[in-house]
């Protein structure tokens, strides 16, 4: 049998599977909404224009043409003109997938995403290539590998980031503020992913940083929140958690409604809802386990996303966390990776999530209840000291005088300087934000909260 005959026969049967499918989908929505009538249109009646092209194709053009290719190239653009997050994956690409969400792959250590039309770093895995060579979220590639980035599919330019540890991609950015684009030569490696960090500060608050939403992650999460209980045991027990999600750009489902199960003991966690507003599914909390009813602040910014996102909107809407930051991301859709047999597979967007109090992220992302943005050092202690002047008696114009005015000055630095230099207790504000005012921020804010639990 010639090769446009044996395309057009394995064609004919995929239209035939389609067709199977297709009428098996009218039966089952047969009893649940409306009925098909004779005159709807088949989705699948183009296809004979597919065919008639992909006859063409394999007959008169000048070059043989590789089969996987031509399929793989038709699936894909049939996909892409969905939705950025919707994409075809060849095997290969497949299992660079199944790679990332184990937390462990060759690459350059960054997670991307499109905003604008740009291929955007929205996440730089610590460590890692990038990391170590400066690059930031934020980020816009204008090229990779001497290729144009702009419109580039994110699974392609995965491709051709991905490869052999210690060989070298080339790339080019964008970087805002900036009035030159950025050549950057970064060598590949293996990258180990840890999703989550866990430090105890002096006050007994848990920072609890979750950087990525992978098969470890609440696993990770429990076994920090389990030697923070025992390691402050004889102090008096954990006063609070600040759950950091800046810069994580999501991950699996499943661990992002597993860790929110965590700290709430009832109610709805996330729901999924698909076309025409139809309730896939919804994921509820489960008393047994559920953590001590801690103070709890989540600390998000714009790179915050997807399953990081229900974290956020799961936690504040039942009054369990209250949320601080920047506005985040945005992304509420959800993606269902569909398995094909030659070992490729679709990653389809199927549903928008909702939070418990029934509202939809996407594109809006999740404002937080105290605004903060992220500051340098230099500008924050400017700030701080404007807002001290402010606020002070000495700084009313031609406020009275005290009698020894200079000397309780002098006093007063000098009693300032001589607390920084104590070592700080479990009671006191501490230094451990000093480069970081949006976390130093949120830490204050989870301190009034365990103050004023106490206090009740």
């Amino acid at each position: 049998m010639n090769r446009p005959h044996r395309l057009l026969r394995l064609f004919a049967v995929v239209l035939a599977a389609f067709a199977g499918s297709f009428a098996a989908t009218l039966v089952v929505d047969a009893g649940q909404t409306a009925q098909a009538t004779e005159g709807d249109a088949s989705p699948y009646a183009n296809l004979g224009v597919f065919a008639r092209a992909l006859s063409h194709i394999e007959a008169v053009h000048v070059e043989p043409a590789n089969q996987d290719e031509l399929v793989y190239g038709a699936i894909r653009g049939m996909v892409d003109t969905l939705d950025p997050h919707s994409t075809f994956m060849d095997p290969d690409e497949y299992r660079i997938l199944t790679s990332d969400t184990q937390g462990r792959f060759g690459g350059i250590g960054v997670e991307i995403d499109v905003r604008d039309g740009w291929l955007t770093v929205h996440g730089v895995i610590d460590g890692g290539p990038a990391d170590q060579a400066g690059m930031q979220p934020g980020d816009r590639f204008l090229r990779i590998e001497g290729r144009q980035a702009r419109d580039m599919p994110i699974s392609e330019a995965v491709r051709v980031m991905r490869g052999e540890p210690g060989t070298q991609v080339q790339v080019r950015i964008r970087r805002e503020g900036e009035a030159e684009a950025i050549a950057l030569t970064l060598t590949r490696a293996i990258v180990e992913v840890e999703a989550v960090e866990a430090r105890i500060l002096p006050d007994r608050i848990v920072h609890l940083r979750i950087k990525a939403f992978q098969s470890t992650t609440t696993d990770e999460v429990r076994r920090a929140l389990d030697a923070a209980v025992e390691r402050t045991a004889d102090r008096g027990g954990v006063r609070g958690v600040l759950l950091d999600m800046r810069r994580n750009p999501g991950g699996l489902l499943n661990e992002a409604v597993r860790v929110s199960d965590e700290f709430l003991s009832s109610g709805t966690i996330v729901s999924t809802r698909g076309r025409g507003g139809q309730v896939i599914s919804e994921a509820s909390a489960h008393g047994p386990g559920t953590r001590p009813d801690w103070p709890m602040v989540i600390l998000v910014d714009g790179f915050t996303a997807s399953a990081a996102e229900i974290v956020a909107g799961a936690l504040r809407d039942h009054g369990r966390a209250i949320v601080v930051g920047a506005r985040t991301w945005g992304k509420g859709s959800v993606q269902n990776v569909i398995e094909l047999p030659d070992g490729s597979a679709l990653k389809l967007t199927v549903a928008r999530y909702y939070t418990p109090s029934g509202r939809s992220i996407q594109a809006q992302g999740i404002e937080p209840d105290v605004h903060v943005e992220q500051l340098s050092e230099e500008t924050s202690r400017e700030l701080i000291a404007r807002a001290l002047d402010r606020f002070s008696e000495a700084s009313l114009e031609g406020h009275l005088r005290g009698e020894d005015e200079d000397a309780a000055e002098v006093e007063d630095l000098t009693e300032r300087t001589e607390v920084r230099r104590e070592p700080a207790s479990d009671e006191e504000p501490t230094a451990v934000f000093e480069d970081d005012f949006q976390a130093r921020m949120a830490h204050q804010v989870l301190r009034a909260l365990a103050l004023q639990r106490a206090i009740d």
